[in-house]
């Protein structure tokens, strides 16, 4: 396995490097911080930096071109993404269309459902949220309740989605309805649905870091076309196992990026404060070693997807282990730099703001969403390690 980037890679690489330097404005942490700055107005800026990438020709580059992709591969998508990490370039804002419905329309869609919202879908004009979660079917997703009974050329959708990140945003979700009660993990289907279709409330939700990112969505008899279908009924479940595959694993290149930044940030201010002790020494240490473990992890996964293969169960081990240090790493910083570590310090040398608090709220959510620690534990233990299941 040949873990070293070629020639061509390190081209690509340089020349992003470039046009992110002549085209990109304030790091994304310099807007955060700018006291005029409201959730609207940030949301704005990440579609229009959105669609600078995008006219750009840098967003779907592993995507065929008849669907508004580049024709690449996987290679140049993590190096983009690790190089955008890099340069605290503003994050996408359609991850979620991109990330996770993208890849399931490319392995299960319809040709016509490719060409009809892929490209909107690159280019920002239509922004995506994911309906899976609901009250009581988080961790246990396949225990959700919200149904699509088939009426004609329709369903009819009722029940509710909750903790839908961009929700108050979008203008599409992506459903996870049942449309057979009795039975379980085949009972679900896929539905693309327009968020403004009657019968149909967003409400939003006040997160513990004081953002309103996360939106609960209601559903009473709102009817979806069935064309909006995707695969066969009964086929959702399978079809989420894809698009949780995508989220959960070949991020890693771009997290180590940024643990990496805001590793050396960390230390700078260690140095400015003067708080170098050999304890502190070891604690920076021992995060170093981790990130480098968290990149050997993304540069194994981006071999397999090199090769074509679509990520299995590792993805599951590259999701437990970055959640993880992600919280490690949140709270050994607050340790380290004590009640400082409440206050957002600039380091001179590095000119990148580091929110630790912000940051340490954060990270609680890393082991939740997307499937829980727990959830991939278990996952591990079945399919990688075939260790024997007890009796439920």
């Amino acid at each position: 396995m040949d873990l070293q980037l070629s020639d061509q890679h390190v081209m690509f690489r340089d020349e992003l490097r470039a046009w992110l330097k002549a085209n990109m404005g304030r790091p994304w942490r310099e807007e955060l911080r700018d006291p005029k700055a409201t959730e609207d107005s940030m949301i704005e800026l990440r579609r229009s930096w959105q669609r600078k990438l995008y006219e750009a020709g840098y967003l779907g580059m592993h995507w065929p071109a008849e669907w508004g992709g580049r024709g690449t591969t996987e290679v140049e998508k993590s190096i983009f993404e690790a190089e955008l990490s890099r340069a605290d370039a503003p994050p996408i804002l359609n991850v979620l269309g991109i990330g996770l419905l993208g890849p399931a329309l490319i392995h299960h869609g319809s040709e016509a459902q490719r060409r009809r919202f892929i490209p909107p879908m690159l280019s920002g004009e239509e922004i995506w949220c994911q309906g899976f979660s609901e009250p009581g079917a988080g961790s246990d997703l396949a225990a959700l309740r919200t149904s699509a009974v088939v009426d004609g050329d329709h369903f009819v959708l009722n029940g509710q989605k909750i903790w839908t990140t961009f929700g108050p945003w979008a203008d599409w979700i992506f459903v996870l309805a049942r449309t057979d009660s009795k039975d379980r993990y085949g009972g679900i289907s896929f539905i693309l649905v327009k968020l403004d279709t009657p019968g149909i409330t967003v409400r939003r939700l006040r997160q513990i870091t004081g953002e309103s990112e996360f939106g609960e969505v209601f559903f009473e008899d709102a009817r979806v076309p069935r064309e909006n279908l995707v695969g066969q009924i009964g086929e959702g479940w399978r079809i989420a196992m894809t698009v949780l595959a995508f989220e959960r694993g070949a991020t890693s290149l771009a997290a180590a990026e940024r643990y990496g930044r805001d590793l050396g940030l960390l230390a700078r201010t260690c140095k400015e404060i003067g708080r170098e002790s050999g304890a502190v020494r070891e604690k920076l240490g021992r995060l170093l070693v981790e990130n480098e473990v968290l990149r050997a992890n993304g540069l194994r996964m981006l071999a397999n997807l090199a090769d074509g293969k679509v990520p299995g169960p590792e993805s599951s081990i590259e999701k437990i282990f970055w959640s993880e240090f992600d919280k490690r790493f949140r709270e050994t910083a607050l340790d380290i730099l004590g009640p400082g570590g409440q206050l957002v310090r600039t380091s001179a040398e590095a000119r990148l703001d580091v929110d630790w608090s912000r940051e340490f709220l954060w990270s609680r959510a890393g082991t939740i969403y997307s499937g829980s620690s727990e959830v991939q534990r278990n996952i591990i233990s079945k399919r990688v390690l075939n260790l024997p299941q007890e009796g439920r």
